[in-house]
């Protein structure tokens, strides 16, 4: 992996590769970041930027035998440590190592949902347990095989439990020329100890623009549906890949079209609407209903004059003002968000779609035409 395959973070980039050219690399790190950002990738590509034979001023030189091992993640000093479901069969990472790295080789960018699908989970909890870490301190005692320093990256330090306090003296006072690099989403979740002893390099969302130019770059999409795509994913590399792969590139004009449905009562076009969502399939039901979510929290954000904070595309943006100034108001919006919500917690559980997206527009007939508001949703309205 090598810092130009990885989309955006130059600022990080640059930050890495300096503290290599100064020497003053950290031996314990924790890259902190929200998921889809890149930080493994950026995890790996450090590793091997610091290992690589024939560095160049702003990435690895990629040809070296270090780097065409990194390449393939069977660098002999390049280590990982990730959450597994243990079993008798797979007791520690290296149990399923192969699909560890058979991961990588297809996407560095995925998310613990996407492991997950990739093993053997039954109704088990994911963990990185003790005899992972008694594993992790026996291959680190040895000496390194070829590299200058050996790299142990953890993904997910937040699956240490209590047993991770075993990892303390080695981190504390780790072997010569040893790099441990924790890959974290959430600094609350980790152990106080191990945190404590590793410098923080916090890790951005990916800029909506940066996802929008990667979308059009990558994958071809036009203008509008990146820019669309980018707004639902947030900065999530992850997310926005997956509206690739699984969303309608119309969402915003059919949002808006069912919304102006349920303020003019236009039953028979709301169950026209229906029968076709119906057909969508449930991972385009469930991003439509997100992309909803989504919009109406900007539209709120408009309703409370803050219109600074709002990151709709242009043409989303237009409609979002008609509508804030025409038919919603804050109430509004928070009860048509609820169903919203409610309805994507059903179709994730296999809810008839038909009678869901009929139950929905109705309630949005009720919500904005009428200003009636659901049962236990408590609102006073002005």
């Amino acid at each position: 992996m090598q810092f130009k395959e990885i989309v955006g973070q130059e600022n990080i980039k640059r930050q890495l590769i300096q503290t290599v050219a100064e020497n003053r690399i950290s031996h314990a790190q924790l890259f902190l970041s929200s998921d889809g950002s890149g930080a493994l990738a950026l995890a790996i590509a450090y590793a091997q930027y610091i290992n690589c034979l024939d560095k160049q001023a702003d990435d690895s030189c990629g040809v070296c035998s270090s780097c065409r091992k990194y390449e393939r993640y069977i660098h002999p000093d390049l280590h990982f440590s990730y959450p597994f479901f243990a079993s008798k069969d797979v007791k520690t990472t290296v149990d399923v190592l192969e699909e560890w790295r058979s991961m990588l080789l297809a996407d560095a960018y995925f998310d613990m949902d996407i492991w997950r699908s990739k093993l053997s989970a039954e109704n088990k909890q994911a963990n990185i347990n003790i005899a992972e870490c008694h594993d992790i301190i026996k291959k680190l005692s040895y000496k390194a095989f070829e590299a200058e320093t050996k790299v142990l990256i953890m993904w997910l330090p937040e699956y240490l439990d209590k047993e991770g306090n075993s990892l303390l003296k080695i981190i504390e006072e780790p072997p010569q020329n040893t790099l441990f690099i924790l890959v974290a989403n959430n600094q609350e979740q980790i152990l106080s100890t191990l945190l404590s002893r590793t410098q923080i390099v916090k890790i951005p969302k990916l800029s909506h623009a940066t996802v929008e130019h990667y979308l059009m770059d990558g994958h071809g999409l036009s203008e509008n549906q990146a820019t669309e795509y980018s707004f639902l994913a947030d900065g999530n590399l992850i997310e926005a890949k997956s509206l690739v792969a699984n969303t309608h590139n119309d969402n915003a004009d059919k949002f808006a079209e069912w919304l102006r449905m349920g303020y003019g009562n236009r039953v028979l076009d709301l169950t026209a609407f229906v029968e076709q969502a119906a057909t969508w399939g449930r991972e385009n039901q469930k991003n439509f209903l997100k992309y909803g979510i989504s919009f109406l929290r900007e539209c709120s954000l408009l309703l409370s004059g803050a219109d600074d904070l709002v990151k709709l595309p242009v043409r989303a943006l237009e409609t979002a003002k008609k509508l804030s100034t025409h038919v919603l108001d804050l109430n509004m919006a928070d009860a048509i968000i609820s169903e919203l919500e409610k309805a994507h917690y059903h179709i994730e559980r296999n809810a008839n779609p038909k009678i869901l997206f009929l139950d929905v527009s109705l309630q949005l007939v009720k919500i904005i035409k009428f200003k009636t508001f659901p049962k236990g949703t408590q609102h006073i309205y002005n």
